[in-house]
């Protein structure tokens, strides 16, 4: 890896690192299995959150079927770019949502991650 690359690794580290620090708590809705309501229990959580006048923010990592965007009524919107930083969508002044639903130009797409994490693993 050259310096340049080394350089533009550790700027974005350190912007990750700025963003995440504002983040006071965290709340994982997580099951083995599909179809068990986790997306639901998520959006009713972060809903009653916000009412009760907590700021946040909601991230859908379900990359097989994304379907907080359709729960909020927001499917089919783009989010916003600010230079290389994703704008989540906002959907009231204290409640956010990012899902992976957002990034793809159809419902049924794949998702294809590329590029990639090289410095973590060593390749021949």
């Amino acid at each position: 890896m050259n310096k340049v690359g080394s350089v533009e690794q550790e700027n974005e580290k350190r912007a990750i690192e700025e963003r995440m620090a504002h983040i006071k708590h965290t709340i994982v809705v997580l099951s083995g299995k599909g179809g068990v309501g986790k997306s639901t229990v998520a959006a009713n959580l972060a809903v009653e959150l916000a009412r009760d006048g907590k700021d946040v923010g909601l991230l859908d990592v379900d990359i097989h079927g994304p379907s907080i965007p359709g729960m909020f009524g927001v499917e089919g919107n783009q989010v916003l770019y600010n230079g290389s930083a994703i704008i989540p969508m906002e959907i009231t002044s204290n409640l956010s949502v990012m899902s992976i639903g957002f990034l793809l130009n159809d419902r049924n797409d794949a998702v294809i991650w590329r590029g990639g994490r090289r410095d973590r693993y060593s390749y021949p």
